[in-house]
């Protein structure tokens, strides 16, 4: 897939509640819903790259293999594949 770059809330919303994460490590039936938990209630920019033939976007493979979210000072990560799986890191920055 071709890399994203986004900061439009309303379409980040839309994408993320139609990536589904299959495979080793972290996986989701909702991207969206992970985000929100993190407590990214309004995330402001979205970069996806990559390609994972385990990850789906609205129910087609492949999908992006990485996801860098933020919301102000709150940053969301979704990365790796292959033998060691994906990996997922929250964390807020000063």
């Amino acid at each position: 897939m071709e890399a994203v770059e986004i900061s439009d809330p309303d379409k980040i919303r839309e994408i993320l509640k139609g990536i589904v994460l299959e495979g080793d490590g972290f996986t989701t039936d909702c991207l969206l819903v992970d985000v929100y938990d993190a407590g990214l209630t309004y995330p402001d920019y979205f970069k996806a790259t990559g390609e994972d033939s385990k990850a789906f976007l609205n129910g087609v493979s492949p999908a992006w293999e990485s996801y860098h979210l933020r919301q102000g000072k709150k940053v969301f990560m979704v990365y790796g594949s292959g033998a060691r799986g994906r990996r997922l890191h929250t964390t807020e920055t000063p």
